[in-house]
């Protein structure tokens, strides 16, 4: 097992519902490619979030705010870019961990009475779409694979993940932590597991056509929302009305 570094990338993943993306649902846990079952490889696992000594379950932590991923080392699977959108609300990004593939476009609709601006130092697909007020917001086109992350510069509190994938097998876990993956090629590839408070994770599998499983847990060792500072570089301003 070792250590994928992350590009700097959600809870209601649209995963595979829009393209790749499948909003994780209670009744189905599935997410990716779907081929004939008979040709391709099932991999179904658990997730387990622990503390930081990884003694017990995290208190804290929610599985689906994870995301799992499989980047085979071959594959025909179809992956175009696509339009996508992550909202403001509530002094939220809804959803809050998003996976799309190079050269998709992602629109940040404001549903606040107040003004956000978006913005994201995430190297190559950094971007900054300035203050804006309610209504069909303003967009951006991820070019590069990696995780985004995403900020307001008004808003310290508000942070959302988009992971720019090179493969359209992802998916959030349920609330129990479990998750499937359908539809992919027999054969080796990496699996990564990764969650915003924990140090993301990958391993090197080999599946065989029908079901395998493998389960998967991450150690909770950062705070709920993470250190940053504004699109400047520098510390947040405090302000005495933290709803404007």
């Amino acid at each position: 097992m070792r250590f994928v570094k992350a590009g700097v990338l959600a809870v209601a993943a649209l995963l595979t519902g829009a393209a790749l993306n499948a909003a994780s649902s209670e009744s189905d846990p599935g997410g990716g490619a779907r081929a004939s079952q008979s040709e391709t490889a099932r991999l179904s696992g658990t997730l387990a979030l622990l503390n930081r000594k990884g003694t017990k379950p995290s208190r804290t932590a929610d599985p689906r705010a994870a995301l799992v991923f499989y980047v085979p080392q071959a594959s025909d699977a179809p992956f175009e870019p696509g339009s996508f959108a992550v909202k403001t609300e509530g002094k939220a990004f809804t959803p809050a961990v998003l996976a799309v593939p190079k050269g998709s476009t992602v629109r940040f609709p404001n549903g606040d009475p107040i003004l956000h601006n978006v913005f994201s130092v995430s190297g190559e697909n950094a971007f900054d779409l300035e203050l804006y007020g309610r209504g069909e917001g303003r967009s951006t086109v991820f070019e590069h694979d990696g995780l985004v992350r995403i900020f307001c510069n008004v808003h310290k509190e508000m942070f959302a993940n988009i992971w720019v994938l090179p493969t359209p097998f992802s998916v959030a876990p349920l609330s129990s932590g479990e998750f499937v993956l359908d539809g992919l090629p027999p054969g080796r590839g990496e699996l990564t597991v990764w969650h915003q408070r924990a140090e993301p994770e990958t391993l090197v599998i080999d599946l065989v056509a029908g079901d395998n499983r493998r389960d998967l847990e991450l150690k909770i060792t950062r705070p709920r929302v993470p250190f940053h500072l504004d699109k400047t570089g520098k510390p947040y301003r405090k302000r005495s009305d933290n709803y404007r």
